[in-house]
């Protein structure tokens, strides 16, 4: 748990991501957001767990297409934010925003989360490493500490998640902030979709 600490404490592609749905969204939206990445992250524990997670990480073909999906829907979620910067705004008025249900938010996120390829990658490095072969069990093992990892995750994430949407909420009182912050969250999508682009399969987060 705490090596689990040290890595998630540092900001990855999680945290900007979490980030920017967080600026375009609000603290509601990035903490959604939040939960869907971290649901999203569970299948890959239990394929790393029953060994699939393993062929997945040595198959260049399998990686590649597994980063594509998700570099390319991170930047539609991009692209869609950046099109839609200047949805209720009038002028320099701002109107009720539109409302993004919850599922919405949860299921984007679990896409996000799931097509990590990166997450596989590192789960396959380091769960090994704190698992003891002697007592058998080692998917149940690892499972646990797959779990133990996405919990801290879903609470440091968390953190991010509020201090953005406090954030917002400055930018909101002035439609020109608004959309700048929109805008931003907007690039850092794609930003980070492009980064997954050109990924390599090493065991980072």
């Amino acid at each position: 748990m705490l090596a689990s600490l040290i890595l998630i404490a540092i900001p990855g592609p999680s945290v900007l991501y979490v980030v920017g749905r967080s600026l375009m969204f609000g603290r509601r939206g990035g903490l959604l957001s939040v939960l869907g990445n971290e649901l999203g992250g569970l299948p890959l524990v239990a394929a790393v767990a029953f060994g699939v997670g393993t062929v997945v990480a040595q198959s260049i073909m399998l990686f590649t297409i597994i980063k594509i999906l998700g570099a390319a829907y991170l930047i539609y979620l991009g692209v869609q934010a950046i099109r839609h910067s200047r949805d209720h705004i009038r002028g320099d008025d701002i109107s009720a925003p539109r409302h993004v249900s919850a599922w919405t938010l949860l299921r984007q996120g679990f896409v996000v989360g799931v097509t990590n390829p990166k997450t596989i990658v590192f789960f396959v490095a380091a769960l090994p490493q704190f698992v003891n072969f002697q007592a058998g069990d080692v998917a149940a093992q690892m499972m646990v500490l797959g779990l133990a990892f996405t919990v801290i995750a879903f609470v440091c994430d968390s953190m991010w998640a509020l201090i953005a949407g406090a954030a917002r909420e400055w930018f909101v009182t002035a439609a020109r902030r608004l959309v700048s912050v929109r805008i931003a969250g907007g690039a850092m999508m794609i930003g980070l979709g492009c980064t997954f682009a050109v990924a390599g399969n090493k065991a980072t987060v």
